[in-house]
């Protein structure tokens, strides 16, 4: 039997040696991953021996301390001072009022420290410059350290510490490392580095920003994750293991530098985020939960204890029947914060979606969908305190997708308008309308990019006939609506205003529009159309059929239960990715964001549609005088909507001609090449950023996509389409 196997056979709790002999020497040495024990140099130490006596010293400019005249047995090693500079990101964590940090010296020496392998795991082999060594482990700061709760959890290391030391020391060895007497231990310290996804500050639109908060969106529907799930939390600490989870991204994998790509339980194909390496004091934090450190954490303060999951997750479902249903998540660190809403998930949502009586928005101007009012309300009660908390003039940046969306608008007006008037960031995805004119118009300053999604039906919602009680569109207004005349129910809805001021959409849009050439080649344009035909979603593509002027689609009520396009995991998010790899490739090649095959081909589409809704509005006055009185207010809409058509395609024709910039793709980070590019050498190291994904690509050109002899474009001659055809492309392929 091996003496390991023989000390388990013991009880050395709270025991005491019975021959203390004195005059042992110990040495040990704190090295990183490379072997250096530089950055360690001039740390302060404390041993205790196996009698309780104290020892303190310094490491050498090696990193190398030493023990002299101590007793028999294995020694345990702390460093526990706490840090005494001047590093503006330490002091403020250390001294901020709700949950300071027990940073130590040593912790600000490993966030300094960098991985030897890129993908922060361990190394198999010892360095070799402490080859020879008498015994070498790897640890972790939190080994070495009193309060731990902020620190990451342990990884897997290859050469761990050697767990009779410990038992040999008894009660006397519970903190620290313990390590062997008269010899030389090599204590190889895990850097204390953590991965952040990347999100540029700068409030003009790009491509990264775009995908990387779609996957922040998308986990907003993920549960917390926090165990034990219960409140108030009984047990002295917390964990997050459960996957996909809030707390699993933040306070486990990305703190342990581990990439994490799951949003949703349903997500099987791999979406990685971009993913700066930061140090580990830096990285989008979940507090630490310590009842002996923070009164606040005290299990006898019951229902108002604070653990991480009630201070960062947002769960109105708890309420049961008096809840709104909103579920939110926050994080932070020194430049921003980072707020993420769920969008529509249960039934309660659905009737949340479905209230859309007008109320007064009692934070500013105008009047607002009141379903989507109450719940921002509750989201901003629960962000003010976590502001109140932890904000100390960072930039505050709000996502949310479908239902999410709209209450991320709300929200960001209501912490806009306080006196501390928040600096907000709003990005959203197949938002639905939230607010009247009168709103829009005062929110004009709000920075929001919105993204929609080719025929996502959700923007097109509330239309002005949703704004009166529910018990009256609960069924007959609906059906009214939907046997609307054929091809024009959906227009009308975005267009006719019925009673007061319409619904309108607020922020700059970004719509997602597949492009179909035929014989199945598609490609993409990430674009800003003007006209109601893409912004009301009721034509936005040339890829589908037409009839009087507009695609053939269902019904409302059918394309309600026809949503494949709305949905996040199945379909923003590829759109997100593939618009950014476009963005990406455009940028390497130098060449604009839309070619000229595709600015023909959709610019000819959208001529046909002004077309027929010429001959729709020539119809509509060779009616009787009665008819065209009804139809006045539509007549009028027709043809502003043939200006806006042609306002359009002149926004589209500049897309033709510009090059991308690097501050459209990666905004702020453009600025930084050397940071950026270790970024994105990251997340091309995975290979399904390398897939080939046809609306990524620009496909070659076919002379059978031009056939529109019969249509003259202004903006187009002969000589420019016979330029398609002559290598003047971008070909992302």
């Amino acid at each position: 039997m091996s003496i390991q196997d023989s000390l388990k056979n013991i009880n050395f709790k709270d025991r005491v040696l019975a021959c203390p002999k004195m005059g042992k020497t110990t040495r040990f040495q704190l090295v990183d991953e490379f072997g250096s024990g530089e950055p360690y140099a001039g740390l302060a130490f404390e041993v205790t021996d196996s009698e309780d006596l104290k020892y303190k010293g310094f490491l050498n400019a090696n990193g190398t301390g030493e023990v002299k005249n101590h007793c028999a047995g294995a020694i345990a090693l702390t460093f526990n001072t706490a840090y005494h500079g001047t590093i503006e990101t330490y002091t403020k964590l250390m001294g901020r009022e709700h949950y300071p940090l027990p940073i130590t010296e040593l912790q600000v020496r490993a966030e300094q420290t960098r991985y030897f392998k890129k993908d922060g795991s361990r190394t198999h082999v010892k360095p070799l410059s402490i080859s020879g060594t008498d015994e070498y482990c790897q640890v972790e700061v939190r080994q070495l350290v009193k309060h731990v709760s902020h620190l990451p959890p342990k990884v897997q290391c290859h050469f761990p510490l050697n767990v009779a030391d410990r038992r040999l020391m008894g009660r006397f060895g519970t903190q620290g490392v313990c390590i062997a007497p008269q010899r030389l231990t090599v204590l190889e310290v895990r850097p204390l580095r953590a991965l952040r996804p990347l999100l540029s500050t700068t409030p003009e639109f790009c491509a990264l920003n775009l995908y990387q908060l779609a996957l922040m969106a998308t986990l907003s529907y993920c549960p917390f994750g926090q165990e034990p799930d219960e409140q108030p939390v009984t047990t002295p600490r917390v964990s997050f293991k459960h996957e996909p989870s809030v707390g699993n991204w933040f306070g486990d994998k990305l703190a342990a530098f581990m990439e994490n790509w799951q949003v949703n339980p349903e997500q099987t194909q791999p979406y990685y985020p971009f993913y700066e390496e930061v140090p580990y004091s830096e990285r989008l934090e979940i507090v630490p939960f310590d009842p002996a450190l923070y009164a606040s954490n005290n299990l006898l303060l019951g229902p108002n204890q604070e653990n991480p999951a009630n201070i960062h997750f947002l769960d109105d479902t708890l309420r049961g029947n008096t809840g709104t249903d909103t579920q939110a998540f926050v994080t932070h660190n020194h430049s921003i914060i980072l707020i993420a809403v769920r969008g529509t998930s249960a039934g309660a949502d659905f009737l949340r979606d479905a209230d859309a009586l007008q109320v007064p928005f009692e934070e500013g101007e105008g009047k607002v969908h009141r379903g989507f009012y109450e719940a921002a309300k509750v989201a901003s009660t629960f962000i003010l305190k976590y502001l109140d908390k932890f904000h100390t003039g960072q930039k505050i940046m709000i996502c949310g997708h479908s239902l999410g969306g709209a209450i991320a608008l709300l929200l960001a007006q209501m912490l806009r308008n306080r006196p501390e008037q928040y600096d907000v960031l709003l990005y959203t995805y197949g938002a639905p309308r939230a607010a009247d004119a009168t709103f829009i118009n005062a929110a004009a300053s709000l920075v929001h990019h919105r993204m929609v999604n080719h025929n996502d039906p959700i923007p097109s919602v509330p239309a002005t006939w949703m704004n009166t009680k529910s018990a009256v569109y609960g069924s007959g207004a609906v059906l009214a609506f939907a046997n609307a005349p054929a091809g024009l129910s959906l227009f009308a809805a975005g267009l006719a205003n019925l009673t007061g001021e319409p619904y309108q959409h607020h922020g700059t849009l970004r719509h997602f529009m597949p492009v179909d050439f035929g014989q199945g080649t598609v490609s993409h344009i990430m674009w800003q159309p003007l006209c109601d035909t893409a912004v009301q979603h009721a034509v936005c593509s040339v890829a589908v059929g037409y009839k009087d002027g507009l695609p053939e689609r269902g019904t409302f009520l059918r394309q309600l239960f026809d949503m494949a396009q709305h949905f996040m995991v199945d379909s923003y998010i590829p759109r997100c990715w593939a618009a950014l790899k476009r963005y990406m490739e455009a940028l390497e090649t130098q060449n604009p964001l839309v070619t000229r095959v595709e600015y023909t081909f959709v610019s000819r589409g959208l001529e046909q549609i002004q077309r027929d809704l010429r001959a729709a509005f020539k119809d509509s006055q060779n009616r009787p005088d009665k008819y065209r009185e009804a139809h006045k207010d539509m007549n009028l809409r027709l043809i502003k909507e043939v200006e806006n058509i042609t306002h359009t395609v002149k926004r589209l024709y500049p897309l033709s001609l510009k090059p991308v910039t690097g501050a459209d793709v990666y905004g702020h980070f453009a600025e930084q090449p050397e940071h950026l590019n270790e970024c994105v050498e990251r997340w091309l190291a995975h290979t399904e950023n390398h897939r080939t994904e046809q609306l990524a690509m620009l496909p070659e050109p076919r002379k059978e996509m031009f056939r529109f002899s019969s249509l003259k474009d202004p903006l187009l001659n002969a000589e420019t389409i016979t330029g398609c055809f002559t290598g003047d492309i971008l070909d992302l392929g």
